[in-house]
């Protein structure tokens, strides 16, 4: 009798796919990372980023059944039901819940989109100015609401931290200071410490 394959994170070093490879690690889940090349696209098997999600990004999970499933929100969600006893996410139908996906809904839209234009050399000054001025009003809101908590949801780690310290990881990359915000700045440090973040850092070839 032949088992199924363990679940596949796809990722692109450094991306935002680095929140699913925290996930799997935390939870302690088999999987298999495929690393995709930024120039080629492909993988070293030759597996094509465009055909594996034609949308064209990542993270790409494949599931234990062969099936894909894309998207931050849905597959940090569907990482930490895997394995509840992991406590990376409240139990369905709680209002904690929803707090979370309101969490990870915000990380998503608020502050990884407005990271996107300064990664791109050709982007307009115009745009590049729009995303950081936004990015300056939403990371302040968010220290403030962050607060002297430990993480997002209080003193439990979820898959919403792991989500926010990857895009708090860009900053230094496009020249925000996260000092001006000691409450993210903490969080960001001490999410780091964790031995399944500096895990997937290392499988990612980030650090050594």
């Amino acid at each position: 009798m032949t088992k199924d394959p363990p679940m596949k994170l796809y990722y692109l070093a450094g991306a935002c796919s680095l929140a699913s490879y925290i996930a799997l690690t935390e939870a302690g889940l088999k999987f298999e990372a495929a690393a995709i090349d930024r120039k080629s696209r492909k993988t070293a098997d030759g597996e094509e980023l465009i055909r594996l999600n034609p949308k064209g990004y990542v993270p790409i999970l494949r599931l234990d059944s062969g099936e894909i499933l894309t998207e931050n929100v849905a597959v940090l969600q569907y990482i930490a039901d895997r394995n509840p006893a992991s406590k990376l996410a409240p139990a369905f139908g709680t209002i904690e819940r929803y707090r979370l996906m309101e969490w990870l809904s915000f990380i998503n839209s608020e502050v990884h989109k407005n990271f996107g234009p300064l990664f791109y050399p050709s982007a307009p000054e115009d745009m590049k100015k729009f995303a950081r001025d936004n990015l300056n009003k939403r990371l302040g809101w968010l220290d403030g609401a962050l607060g002297s908590k430990s993480f997002l949801m209080g003193e439990t780690f979820t898959v919403a931290d792991a989500y926010l310290f990857v895009v708090l990881g860009w900053s230094g990359r496009v020249g925000i200071d996260l000092g001006q915000w000691p409450n993210l700045k903490r969080l960001h440090q001490s999410v780091g410490a964790r031995p399944s973040v500096i895990a997937a850092m290392k499988g990612e070839g980030l650090i050594k």
